[in-house]
């Protein structure tokens, strides 16, 4: 269902004040978006977490990736986010990439309702960024009004799970989906990856020539099973970027990983932390992703079964993953 930005968010959620200037990154004070960042989220969205960046995806894996993309590509006036949380990354799109045509989907229409909120309450000039938004699956609430993005940004969940009234529980759907009836190969769907091909294969409909989706993952899989992820959806891909972050809700997704993987998906694989600072130390992020099935073989023999890096984070260890951003393409 489309929505307008008339569409108030609803009242009483909590919002938390984020610090542009260091969540972006930015050697100066924000040009386009505001200096102190007001966001609200729901009890669907993720909370964004401010005062622990590295173990933020959209501060820690993809404001980097889009500060290249910047450099490399150049300006993409038209961005679009599924699965956009509290729209963190569409303020970051606008402020790094210089979008001005912004589109943004979640399954949840309140999500999406306190997200467009979040945008353009924290807009310089509010009436110099034009909006696309709506509530449903994937890309679909778009397809309305027909249009062409330069750059599509997924992070999706992972974890599937079948059971509805946990799916409907708070955040679990920010981190889980249902089982799919579209077919999805069996090789991505054993690897957690039903989500980012589904997505993958709506893309071409929304880019403009030119275009590209640049998915995040979770380096729990190897990695060659991402490309090949492009390659079953019709696409061309690179592994853009390669870096590692400290897992975020420990608690709930690795367990998530070691309870699946007893019921015969994966295997998965996550690391120490300090294993993974010591492998990344010295890596740039411009080589990241032309090093990283190099990196990926340095540390093959540190892999922790899920179950083992759940018991050895409950002994206090800090546990990471590395990850992907996969830049895919209409070939």
């Amino acid at each position: 269902m489309p929505l307008t930005s008339e569409t108030d968010v609803r009242a009483g959620h909590p919002t938390i004040e984020v610090d542009a200037a260091r969540y972006l990154d930015l050697a100066g004070k924000p040009e386009r978006v505001a200096s102190r960042l007001a966001i609200t989220y729901t009890d669907r969205s993720f909370v964004p977490l401010p005062d622990e960046l590295a173990a933020d995806w959209v501060a820690s894996v993809a404001v980097p990736a889009f500060k290249l993309i910047r450099q490399r590509q150049g300006v993409q006036v038209a961005f679009a986010s599924i699965g956009t949380g509290v729209g963190l990354d569409a303020l970051a799109a606008i402020e790094t990439l210089g979008a001005t045509r912004i589109g943004i989907t979640d399954v949840h229409e309140e999500v999406v309702s306190s997200a467009l909120t979040n945008i353009t309450r924290n807009l310089r000039d509010p009436f110099g960024v034009a909006f696309d938004a709506g509530a449903g699956d994937l890309l679909s609430p778009l397809r309305p009004v027909s249009p062409r993005y330069d750059l599509i940004y997924e992070n999706l969940p992972n974890i599937q799970i079948d059971d509805a009234e946990r799916i409907a529980a708070e955040r679990t759907s920010s981190g889980h989906f249902s089982p799919r009836a579209e077919p999805v190969p069996d090789i991505l769907q054993k690897n957690f990856l039903a989500l980012h091909y589904l997505a993958l294969q709506q893309a071409p409909d929304f880019l403009k020539p030119g275009g590209a989706v640049l998915s995040m993952l979770g380096g729990r899989v190897p990695l060659s099973l991402f490309q090949e992820m492009a390659t079953l959806a019709g696409l061309k891909s690179e592994i853009y970027t390669y870096g590692w972050k400290i897992q975020a809700m420990p608690e709930e997704i690795i367990r998530g990983h070691a309870e699946r993987q007893r019921d015969g998906y994966g295997p998965f694989h996550f690391y120490l932390a300090a294993r993974l600072a010591e492998a990344f130390d010295g890596v740039g992020l411009e080589s990241s992703g032309a090093r990283a099935l190099e990196i990926e073989d340095s540390i093959a023999s540190d892999r922790l079964a899920p179950a083992d890096a759940y018991e050895a984070w409950k002994r206090g260890e800090a546990i990471g993953h590395t990850f992907a951003a996969l830049r895919s393409w209409v070939g």
